[in-house]
């Protein structure tokens, strides 16, 4: 009897689904009240009219621009690597020169992509690597979901156990009421409890999984047409995984090319770092001559600069007609539309939270809820408050300013431990940030490496169920102590 095949809700549709949700909830709840056409806290709602609905995906892409011009850069700047060869030949060199131990690449990398989550935020600044990584890991054995873990799992621990990453625990801090102050060096320990036990969770779970499809292709995760599509994509590391005994080598271009893409991820990495907030100073007198800033105060903009000019630079040196990179460029940036448009709809989630005051409703009456509260209770529900809102709001600095005001004055009052307080509200956000529709990251990395949100979110929930346990307890454990 023939397999059936499964039905699967693409991305688009599944974020449509949830903006129409809010918008229905918009209508169910108190209506808001105003005061000279101010606000009054926590009142209710204004309903979400048909022209909220529509509007929040376009106005989502105008809040989504920066990434979404990096995005388009990026996908140029790789059709060129993938061009010259160089990456998938060095792919070949590096799982033939592993000779069978190509797991230890995942935790070795899933610690230096949690090393940029828990000092920066690293995750959205991730989405580069996804092609990388679902091509390295094809062509040890595994599969594109392995390569995607790796990404998710390691920057998202990171995030998660933020310990100074400023777009988190910095504007939580800078976020409390006057009057209230917090303990830098409690919220760093508990940042390092969290971030390292979640990072051991992901890197048992991955590697456990991973060994499996290794040993046998049929246990992976992967959907038929999932499946297909990854051979589609690439099926030149496949085929080199099945060819283990052919010689292959780079030549002298090859490497110099591979050398410029480390570099251009490097200085990407260092330049998206705050140095400022770490009092590291070396970066500003010499580093701005590019793109009008130093390095450590990069964003978007100058990252698409840097490697917009390195495009051009390793096509040059891949004697690259002109014709020939600039159609190469724009293949590959047109590549990236469909991952562009997921993540513009997926910020349309947070447009309509903001037009409807719906996040302003929920925080306000959850705050009086949390009042009434035992502190040993006080925590796994605000642990939980904070989940649901970083679902309808996954950017860690605009929950932080939405959140901490208000829960962070509640836990003052009633002489709650407010860093325990801070902790929970980055290590929920963090935590909803591995899985949630709403997170351009997630949405965009998937596209690219070709699997499917519903498969991402089937096999991580476990995972994302485990992690939310021990955060609860370290959580808890922090306060009885502390």
């Amino acid at each position: 009897m023939a397999k059936r095949k499964k039905f699967m809700l693409s991305a688009f549709s599944i974020i449509f689904i949830l903006i129409i949700a809010l918008a229905i909830i918009s209508h169910l709840l108190p209506n808001a009240e105003f005061v000279d056409e101010v606000l009054v806290d926590g009142s209710g709602t204004v309903g979400a009219k048909l022209s909220d609905f529509l509007l929040s995906p376009v106005l989502g892409f105008a809040d989504a621009v920066d990434v979404a011009v990096f995005i388009l850069i990026l996908g140029g700047f790789l059709a060129i690597i993938t061009k010259t060869g160089a990456l998938e030949t060095g792919i070949k060199v590096l799982v033939k020169k592993l000779k069978g131990n190509e797991i230890v690449l995942i935790p070795i990398l899933m610690l230096i992509f949690s090393i940029g989550g828990t000092t920066y935020g690293m995750l959205e600044e991730t989405v580069g690597f996804y092609v990388l990584l679902a091509a390295t890991m094809v062509a040890a054995g595994m599969d594109t979901l392995v390569g995607s873990a790796v990404i998710l799992l390691g920057a998202g621990s990171g995030v998660l156990g933020s310990t100074v990453n400023p777009f988190a625990v910095g504007v939580a801090i800078s976020s409390l009421p006057e009057g209230v102050s917090a303990n830098q060096g409690l919220i760093i320990f508990t940042g390092l409890l969290l971030w390292l036990t979640t990072l051991l969770i992901s890197i048992i779970f991955v590697m456990n999984y991973a060994k499996k499809v290794q040993d046998d292709k049929g246990s992976t995760f992967l959907s038929l047409q999932e499946q297909k599509a990854m051979e589609k994509k690439f099926a030149a590391e496949i085929e080199g995984a099945k060819d283990k005994q052919k010689e292959v080598k780079l030549t002298t271009k090859q490497k110099i090319t591979l050398i410029l893409m480390g570099l251009t991820f490097l200085v990407m990495i260092i330049g998206f770092i705050p140095w400022g907030d770490f009092n590291v100073t070396i970066f500003d007198k010499f580093t701005g001559w590019l793109t009008g800033t130093p390095l450590g105060g990069w964003y978007f903009a100058e990252a698409s600069v840097w490697f917009f000019v390195m495009a051009i630079i390793i096509g040059i040196i891949a004697r690259m007609k002109e014709k020939d990179l600039v159609d190469t460029f724009i293949d590959g940036a047109n590549d990236m539309i469909g991952v562009i448009l997921i993540i513009a709809v997926a910020r349309g989630a947070s447009v309509l939270m903001n037009v409807t005051y719906l996040d302003n409703y929920i925080i306000y009456n959850a705050a009086d809820l949390l009042s009434n509260l035992p502190e040993v209770a006080f925590v796994p529900l605000n642990y939980l408050l904070h989940v649901v809102l970083s679902i309808l709001v996954p950017s860690s600095s605009g929950l932080a300013v939405l959140s901490t005001p208000i829960i962070g004055g509640v836990a003052s009052t009633l002489n709650y431990n407010v860093d325990v307080t801070i902790m929970t509200l980055v290590s929920a956000n963090g935590l909803v940030n591995l899985i949630t529709p709403t997170c351009g990251a997630i949405m965009g990395g998937l596209a690219l490496a070709k699997v499917e949100y519903t498969t991402w979110f089937k096999w991580a929930f476990k995972i994302v169920v485990t992690i939310a346990i021990a955060n609860i307890l370290i959580l808890e454990l922090i306060t009885l102590i502390f």
